[in-house]
C-alpha cells in the first residue's frame, strides 16, 4: 500500500511552480485565481501570468520546476500550444501541465506534443492523465477540484523527479489588476469588472457545446463562502461589477439566488450578469424581477439559431417562440438580453441567415448583440456530442489535429463564401471603430446580396429605435 508523501515546507521555494492563463474572455482567469489559492493554502509560493494582458515572462519560465497552463477553451488551447514550444526552448527540463476543459478534450493530442500532465476541467470525476505516470486508484464517483488535483500533481512530480525547492522566504504572487481587463459599460457608467462562478458543469446537454462530454449531464456547486470571499477580495480591488460565468447559472437556481442575496446585502450598489439558457428563462421567469432589484444588469443567453430543424441538431429545446417569451420576460423585468448565437453551421440556410437580422432589428435588438456573433461558425471538438448525430455523420468531416477540431464545408457555397466576407467585414469594422448599428446594416446587406437581389433591410432604423445596451467590452465570447 503506497503511503502518502508529504513535502515539508522547506522544499516548496518561491516560484518554482507557475501557472500561466492564456484566455478567458477578456476578465480575470478562474484558472489562476483558484489553483493559486489552493497552492498558497499547501503552502507552495507560485507565480502567474496571464499572457491575454501581459507578456511573458522569461525569468518566471526559467526558474519554474512544474508549469501549469490554463486552457478552458478553444482560443486559450490554441494559444497555449504556440506558447508550449517557447516554454520548452527557456525551460526544457520542466514538468508541464495543460488543465482545463480543452485539456481534457484534447488530452491524446497534448500528451504526444510535449505536455507531461493533462487534468480534467474543474469538477469532474475524471482522474489526471498523464500517460500512465500519475493515476488515480481510487474507485467510486467523487467530486474533484482542478485546484486541488493540481497541489496533488505537482506533490507527484517532486516525489517521482525528487526535485528540491529550497525556501527563500513566502510571498504572494501578484495577479494582474483589475482595471487591465474588460469593463461593464451601460447607462453611461463604466464599472470595474470581477469575475466568480457559483456551479461548474452542466446538466444539459445541447450537442455543440464542448460541456457535456466532459461533465456528462452534472453539473457540481461552489460551497457559498468560496464565492462570496472571492467577490469581497475583488471588491476589495476595486470591482463594481461581477460576471458570474457558470456555464448556466441558473442550473442550480436557489442556490444562485442565495449569493446574490447575501452579496447585495453586503454590497448594496454592486451590479452583475450572468448567462442561462432560454428555457431556464421561461421555467424561472418569477425570479427576474428580484434579480434585477439585486444589480442585474444583462443576461446572456446561447439562442444560436432561429431554425427549427438547426435547434433540434443542437439539441437546444427552445423555439423561436420561447426566444421571443424570453425576452419579454427579461425586458420587463428592466434587464437586458444579450442573445449569442451560432449563424454558420451545415444545416443553416442563407434564409436562416438572414432571418436573424431580421429578428434582431424587429426587436430592436441591435446593440445587444457584438457584431462577432454574425461571423461565429460551428466548432466541433474531438469527442463533440454532435458526432453522434446523424446530421453530421452525414457530412464529409475530417479532423484538424492541430486546431482542435473537424473541418466540414456547407452544401451551398455561397455560405462558406459569405461567412469568410463576414469575418472580414467583422474584424475591418471593429479596427476601424465603426459603431454596431452600421456594421450590422452592412453584414445584412452583404447576406442578401449573395441571394442575387436588392435587398433594403426594415427601413435603416435610426440610432434612437435601438438603444445602446449594457455589456462587457470584451466582445468575443467564443
Amino acid at each position: 500500500m503506497k503511503t502518502e508523501v508529504r513535502i515539508p515546507s522547506a522544499m516548496h521555494a518561491p516560484g518554482a511552480i507557475l501557472l500561466i492563463s492564456c484566455y478567458e474572455l477578456g476578465h480575470r482567469p478562474a484558472g489562476l485565481t483558484r489553483p493559486l489559492r489552493a497552492f498558497e493554502a499547501a503552502g507552495f509560493a507560485p507565480d502567474v501570468i496571464d499572457i491575454a494582458v501581459e507578456p511573458l515572462d522569461v525569468e518566471k519560465v526559467a526558474r519554474a520546476k512544474f508549469i501549469g497552463i490554463s486552457v478552458p477553451m478553444h482560443t486559450a488551447l490554441r494559444l497555449g500550444v504556440h506558447l508550449l514550444n517557447r516554454i520548452r526552448e527557456i525551460n526544457p527540463a520542466a514538468s508541464i501541465s495543460m488543465y482545463g476543459l480543452y485539456a481534457t478534450l484534447n488530452a491524446d493530442y497534448l500528451l504526444s506534443h510535449g505536455v507531461d500532465f493533462c487534468l480534467p476541467s474543474s469538477v469532474t470525476s475524471q482522474p489526471p492523465l498523464s500517460g500512465g505516470q500519475v493515476r488515480d486508484t481510487s474507485s467510486g464517483e467523487q467530486i474533484r477540484d482542478t485546484s486541488t488535483e493540481l497541489v496533488k500533481l505537482v506533490q507527484s512530480v517532486v516525489e517521482r523527479e525528487q526535485i528540491e525547492m529550497q525556501k527563500t522566504g513566502f510571498r504572494t504572487a501578484k495577479l494582474p489588476p483589475l482595471e487591465v481587463y474588460a469593463r461593464f459599460e451601460g447607462n453611461g457608467e463604466t464599472r470595474t469588472v470581477g469575475y466568480t462562478e457559483t456551479t461548474h458543469g452542466c446538466k444539459h446537454l445541447c450537442t455543440h457545446c464542448p460541456i457535456p462530454p466532459v461533465y456528462n449531464g452534472k453539473f457540481f456547486v461552489v460551497q457559498p463562502d468560496t464565492v462570496l470571499a472571492e467577490i469581497q477580495e475583488q471588491v476589495a480591488q476595486g470591482a463594481t461589477h461581477i460576471t458570474f460565468g457558470d456555464p448556466d447559472f441558473l442550473n442550480g437556481p436557489m442556490h444562485g439566488l442565495r449569493i446574490l442575496r447575501e452579496m447585495h446585502e453586503t454590497y448594496p450598489t454592486l451590479t452583475f450578469d450572468f448567462t442561462t439558457k432560454v428555457e431556464h428563462i421561461l421555467k424561472h421567469r418569477k425570479h427576474f424581477q428580484e434579480f434585477a432589484q439585486l444589480g442585474c444588469r444583462f443576461v446572456i443567453s446561447a439562442v444560436e439559431s432561429l431554425s427549427d430543424r438547426v435547434l433540434t441538431i443542437l439539441e437546444k429545446h427552445h423555439t423561436r417562440d420561447d426566444v421571443e417569451a424570453a425576452i419579454d420576460i427579461v425586458h420587463e423585468a428592466g434587464i437586458a438580453l444579450r442573445p449569442t448565437w451560432v449563424p454558420f453551421t451545415p444545416w443553416t440556410t442563407l434564409d436562416d441567415y438572414l432571418e436573424i437580422f431580421q429578428f434582431v432589428d424587429t426587436h430592436c435588438l441591435v446593440y445587444h448583440v457584438d457584431p462577432v456573433q454574425y461571423a461565429v461558425r460551428l466548432l466541433i471538438p474531438p469527442g463533440s456530442y454532435l458526432l453522434n448525430r446523424p446530421e453530421t455523420k452525414a457530412l464529409s468531416l475530417t479532423l484538424d489535429e492541430a486546431a482542435f477540431s473537424y473541418t466540414w464545408a456547407h452544401p451551398d457555397a455561397r455560405m462558406d463564401e459569405l461567412h469568410k466576407a463576414v469575418n472580414t467585414l467583422v474584424e475591418n469594422d471593429a479596427r476601424a471603430g465603426i459603431d454596431t448599428l452600421e456594421t450590422f446594416y452592412r453584414i445584412w446587406t452583404l447576406a442578401a446580396d449573395r441571394q442575387g437581389r436588392k435587398h433594403t433591410p426594415l427601413g435603416f432604423r435610426s440610432k434612437d429605435a435601438h438603444r445602446p445596451a449594457p455589456r462587457i467590452t470584451e466582445a468575443w465570447f467564443c
